[in-house]
């Protein structure tokens, strides 16, 4: 069985400042190939377009950041910060192959040895379903950048 359910096998590890430039380019491509499912391209581009390069390198410093990799190549990547998860992106040609779910549950499993006992975030349109079937829950109505907030009890 293949799918979200059995995950592909990923190494996890910790970004360091020199992952900035394919964490920057797996960002953009995820969103702007993926989140087109869920919202309009516009919307998709606009988000794309929020962070810069030097954005995503001071989210390496302000932000605990681990990558996915198979075979060397860098598959996926999340952050998080206290109980927030701050994002969540899987290469679109590995969309829907367990990387994301691998990296989720790896992440969870962290914020819960820490203490953390609930996770918020903010899920757009097309990853929503996602996290629900992961045990999140909607925790309050759509914002007005299109987000929603969901939370998960760990």
């Amino acid at each position: 069985m293949r799918g979200e359910d059995m995950p592909e096998f990923a190494i996890h590890r910790p970004a360091t400042l020199l992952d900035a430039p394919a964490l920057f380019d797996l960002r953009q491509r995820s969103i702007l190939e993926l989140a087109p499912r869920g919202m309009p391209a516009e919307d998709a581009g606009a988000w794309a377009a929020k962070l810069d390069f030097a954005g995503m390198e001071r989210k390496l410093s302000d932000m605990e950041i681990w990558v996915a990799e198979r075979d060397g190549k860098l598959v996926g990547w999340g952050a998080i910060r206290d109980h927030v998860l701050e994002g969540l992106y899987t290469a679109p040609e590995f969309a829907g192959k367990g990387v994301g779910a691998g990296l989720l549950m790896m992440l969870e499993r962290l914020m819960r040895e820490r203490g953390v006992r609930i996770i918020s975030a903010d899920a757009s349109s097309n990853a929503r379903d996602f996290y629900l079937r992961r045990g999140y829950r909607l925790a309050g109505p759509r914002t007005d950048n299109g987000a929603w907030p969901i939370a998960k009890h760990l």
